[in-house]
């Protein structure tokens, strides 16, 4: 591999981030070390087949030193605070394993048995962290799974902890909040094919690890490759100030709906005075609306909430620990933690709305952001994973939407259109390049990377334009603070020069397998050809054997509808258990009594439309 070449406008962007921010702080890698009591040698995890799902050992390898040349140092430094891995007592009592996974999963010991709280994406790596903890501290029984919040990185790997039959037989308790199901599943599946193919990028999860590839996610290193796994909750929480007491284990809930998920609660352990934030308070500015997709948070709420726990809580909390990177100890440095938190998202709101309430557009308000002093300087508040630029677009995009009022942006061409007219007028493919060129001399990469952009979709198969616009793209990632960016600017230039290297990951079997009936008829409606269906006419009607419900579909004017009804006078009728309905999605109903006439399915099937996990992001 060639050495990599980083431009004179980077070297000193970066030279500048070490001069400014204050590295000579060593307290966070303090407490990220805190409390070791053993790791995984070497941190390396497989799947049953063998495959690696999980490997940290790069990143330890790598990540030692001061920052090269094609890192922004404080990403770097993230990064190198994200690789320590372990078990690790937060108090006595209360325990951590980091480095495992893109989330800490967290082991709350009771009389006899262990509460878990979050246990990662795959069942293999939380597998491989329970082994870990029972290492050091024994043989304990898994008496409940605490899911915080509704993102994959924070069930997933349940399966490696229990099991279905130990929730069914009432030997493990899974409590999560009001909601959960309903938005794991609508995140996961609805636009589950669109969110994993940009994940890929956010992740860098097809870039090599080191220094001029990928360093980590800001939020923790990268996402693990395992099973993803469900258990429906069996007791939800739905309001703040519940409390359950699970083998001796004391938990009180603040119910956090809107903040980082739409449904997620932070847990007070008051028996160890200690405070989990889920994701609420992390140590980096955390995503409004997350690059790979997702609907956009509230940072009002959020900040809000963040108060809300500081006044409910910290009179009875000594540590605050969260589902990612590593606690805060004492409850001064805890509060004044998540005080700056919470004015984070509380200053990004409201300067957004001040700047917003003048006529600046998103774009703008983003350029004109100027964060306090005391949180610029402050690490836990630094953009390594959600960005103020980014953030800032997101709050204008909750309020205003994706219009910014200019009637010349109502009706823009679209990307491939534009790009043959910006190319035309600039007087052809020659002159955009001798354009692209000098800015990239004069360290202008933004323009460099719009300005080729409209090429390479004018013509995707100009290799100049194409090598050129990864050179760009590379420039912007070895600049950057912010490790969703790099990973994604650093993709899109592998994917300029190798061609798409698709999703990495799709929708596991357990996620499809729980979905709900009616999910599964929203998740068909979305995939439904509405032009191909404008002149179908067709019902189909579901009869659940398992507890005799029954559902009537109908196809009408290239919209799929659905409702709870009888079967009578459907074109088709299919009986079948709850768990073969998933197989309607790929048109598997093998085995299934047809009633009626079996052309109205394949009709029905004939108007369904694939997603497509390896559509082009940064060619036409």
């Amino acid at each position: 591999m060639s050495t990599p070449v980083v431009s004179d406008s980077v070297l000193a962007a970066n030279e500048a981030v070490r001069a400014d921010l204050p590295f000579a702080d060593a307290q966070d890698f303090e407490d990220a070390e805190r409390g070791f009591l053993g790791r995984l040698d070497p941190c390396v995890v497989h799947a049953a087949d063998g495959r690696v799902v999980w490997d940290n050992e790069p990143y330890r390898a790598f990540l030692q030193g001061d920052a090269p040349a094609t890192v922004n140092p404080s990403l770097w430094r993230q990064s190198q605070l994200n690789t320590i891995d372990g078990l690790f007592e937060v108090v006595p009592g209360v325990y951590q394993v980091r480095g495992l996974d893109l989330s800490n999963v967290s082991f709350i010991e009771g009389q006899t048995g262990v509460v878990v709280i979050d246990p990662l994406i795959s069942s293999e790596t939380a597998a491989a962290a329970l082994a870990l903890y029972r290492k050091h501290r024994g043989d304990r029984q898994v008496v409940a799974v605490v899911y915080t919040h509704s993102h994959v990185d924070h069930f997933g790997g349940v399966k490696g902890v229990t099991s279905q039959e130990d929730a069914d037989a009432g030997r493990c308790a899974i409590i999560a909040p009001d909601g959960f199901m309903e938005h794991a599943i609508a995140e996961n599946v609805y636009a589950g094919t669109a969110m994993t193919r940009r994940a890929g990028y956010m992740y860098g999860a097809a870039l090599a690890k080191g220094p001029a590839g990928q360093v980590g996610a800001g939020l923790a290193q990268t996402t693990s490759t395992g099973t993803v796994s469900v258990i429906v909750p069996t007791d939800l929480i739905t309001h703040t100030g519940e409390t359950r007491k699970v083998d001796g284990v004391l938990m009180e809930f603040q119910l956090t709906p809107g903040t980082e998920a739409p449904a997620e609660m932070n847990v007070l352990l008051p028996g160890f005075e200690a405070l989990c934030m889920a994701e609420n308070a992390t140590h980096t500015l955390h995503n409004i609306l997350t690059l790979r997709g997702a609907v956009v948070r509230d940072p009002r709420i959020w900040a809000r909430y963040l108060t809300e726990a500081i006044g409910l809580f910290g009179d009875r909390m000594n540590v605050v620990f969260a589902s990612h990177h590593w606690p805060t100890w004492g409850r001064e440095r805890a509060i004044r933690f998540l005080s700056e938190q919470r004015d984070l998202y509380a200053y990004l709101h409201d300067q957004t709305l001040r700047m917003l309430n003048m006529g600046m557009t998103g774009s703008e308000i983003a350029e004109a952001m100027t964060m306090p002093p005391a949180l610029e300087a402050a690490w836990s508040t630094r953009g390594y994973y959600g960005s103020v630029s980014h953030n800032v677009k997101a709050i204008y995009q909750r309020y205003m939407g994706w219009y910014d009022g200019n009637p010349a942006h109502l009706w823009g061409h679209v990307p491939v259109e534009a790009g043959r007219r910006y190319v035309a007028a600039m007087g052809g493919a020659n002159a955009v390049l001798a354009l692209a060129r000098d800015a990239f001399d004069e360290g202008d990469f933004r323009w460099v990377a719009e300005l080729v952009n409209h090429l390479v979709f004018a013509e995707p198969d100009n290799a100049a334009a194409r090598a050129l616009q990864a050179d760009a793209l590379e420039q912007l990632g070895y600049g950057s603070e912010n490790g969703t960016w790099r990973s994604s600017y650093l993709a899109g230039a592998a994917e300029l020069r190798h061609g798409s290297f698709g999703t990495p990951v799709s929708v596991s079997p357990d996620m499809m397998r729980a979905l709900s009936p009616e999910q599964v008829f929203d998740a068909i409606a979305i995939r439904v050809d509405g032009p191909k269906a404008w002149g179908e006419k067709l019902s189909i009607a579901i009869a659940l054997i398992d507890d005799g419900t029954t559902y009537l579909l109908e196809l009408r004017n290239g919209v799929l509808v659905h409702r709870r009804a009888p079967v009578d006078g459907a074109g088709v009728v299919l009986r079948l258990p709850r768990a073969a309905l998933v197989g309607l999605l790929g048109g598997q109903m093998d085995g299934v009594p047809i009633e009626g006439d079996p052309a109205v399915l394949d009709r029905l099937m004939a108007v369904l439309d694939a997603p497509d996990p390896e559509f082009p992001i940064v060619t036409p």
